[in-house]
């Protein structure tokens, strides 16, 4: 299975799109709540129909970007926020060259072969600002090839993580939505 972006087209293009929840999660949402500087810049890698998107710039964050492989998802955005064309890229994540402040994850790093974890890492790191950070949600089931999703465990992250960023926060997420609740980790890490 090549996890490209005809893959992910076909599946926006036959809705075969269950981890779209319809609206920000309550994670994330929580966490942007607190953010209080709304002149960072924000990258959503792999950010689906981008929810979290519409909650940033709805609440006065106007320096945020979303890439993703598939169009569809960015067309759906666009939509919805037709002033923010600018801020969508079609692209790889592995090939961006941009610098931010904040990377929001969510769903993304566990959608991705989990060969590419490691290079995700690298690359996140790669994108950060000094004193950058990434934060957001990775499942908490073990890894297994019957995915996207693929799973993932703390002690993995820790291992991943942990030469590049310090980790600030890696926990079982007390306020996931019904269908993931205890099967996912919120988390925080800050570039070293």
């Amino acid at each position: 299975m090549k996890l490209n972006s005809n893959y992910w087209e076909n599946r926006y293009q036959n809705n075969e799109i269950g981890w779209d929840t319809g609206e920000i999660t309550t994670p994330l949402k929580e966490y942007i709540d607190q953010l209080n500087n709304k002149k960072i810049k924000i990258l959503i890698p792999g950010a689906g129909n981008g929810y979290e998107f519409d909650y940033l710039i709805h609440n006065g964050f106007k320096n945020v970007f979303v890439v993703d492989l598939a169009p569809t998802p960015l067309k759906n955005i666009e939509q919805r926020n037709p002033d923010f064309k600018d801020n969508l890229i079609q692209s790889d994540f592995f090939e961006l060259d941009q610098k931010f402040d904040l990377i929001l994850e969510q769903t993304f790093f566990c959608a991705l072969d989990p060969a590419l974890r490691l290079n995700y890492a690298i690359k996140t790191n790669e994108l950060l600002n000094s004193n950058g950070k990434i934060a957001g949600l990775l499942f908490d089931f073990p890894l297994t090839e019957d995915g996207p999703p693929f799973g993932g465990s703390i002690e993995e992250y820790k291992t991943l993580f942990s030469k590049a960023f310090k980790l600030k926060t890696l926990e079982k997420a007390h306020n996931s939505i019904k269908p993931r609740a205890n099967k996912e980790l919120f988390f925080i890490f800050e570039k070293k």
